[in-house]
């Protein structure tokens, strides 16, 4: 936990976190942390293993040896499904979205009660955050553009009403509008006081956001 001269509740801790594929280990000993309200980004190259980081928190990935507590509960021994009912979002570089459901069905597949405590995300709150969907609630994910196809991840997690969300890199790949309207929708996440982990290689975008960046190189962090 956060030391005794520390007012702020650490939403998600990492300690000494080891995890890998197979043989190959990626993360060795990883600290890091997460403030409840904050923004953190993990910065560095492709390889040094952030989105690794992110895995081994939902459980995608098995850590080998550490822990990962999210509201102060141990999290690293949980199913992925488990770790999400807890409160945790994610969102995949991949997206993962469903291509033969509309943006509402996408949306309400996501669909969780609101929690204590917790900014409550509704779809109408969602389609004010990022507009383009709201006129294309009908639209099948396969019609969409790349960048719409991440907002719409954004949002289905969103609607899940999470306690904090991680997203692996959410510019990669759009184009600069786009991109803008993206830091815009995170600057409206960030005000309503949701805990955000990003993963972001592009340092303009990562600087509009971010309380505090992790610099990770080869599996561990580097600076803070």
């Amino acid at each position: 936990m956060l030391g005794s001269g520390s007012s702020t509740l650490a939403m998600l801790e990492l300690r000494h976190l080891r995890a890998g594929y197979g043989r190959a280990q990626v993360l060795f000993d990883l600290d890091l942390e997460l403030r409840a309200g904050e923004v953190v980004v993990l910065a560095g190259r492709n390889g040094a293993g952030k989105s690794t980081t992110l895995k081994a928190i939902m459980g995608l990935v098995a850590p080998t040896s550490g822990e990962v507590r999210f509201q102060g509960r141990r999290i690293d021994r949980l199913e992925p499904f488990e770790i999400a009912r807890l409160g945790l979002g994610y969102v995949p570089e991949e997206r993962r979205i469903f291509a033969d459901l509309s943006v509402a069905e996408n949306l309400e597949v996501g669909r969780r009660p609101a929690r204590p405590g917790v900014p409550a995300w509704t779809m109408e709150r969602v389609f004010a955050l990022f507009p383009n969907l709201a006129g294309m609630r009908e639209r099948p994910g396969s019609r969409m553009s790349g960048g719409e196809q991440k907002m719409l991840a954004i949002a289905r997690t969103l609607v899940g009403n999470p306690a904090a969300i991680l997203l692996d890199e959410p510019s990669e790949g759009l184009a600069p509008v786009v991109v803008r309207q993206m830091a815009e929708a995170l600057r409206s996440l960030k005000a309503s006081g949701l805990s955000v982990l990003l993963c972001e290689q592009n340092p303009r975008f990562a600087g509009e956001l971010a309380d505090r960046v992790y610099r990770i190189e080869k599996g561990k962090v580097s600076t803070e």
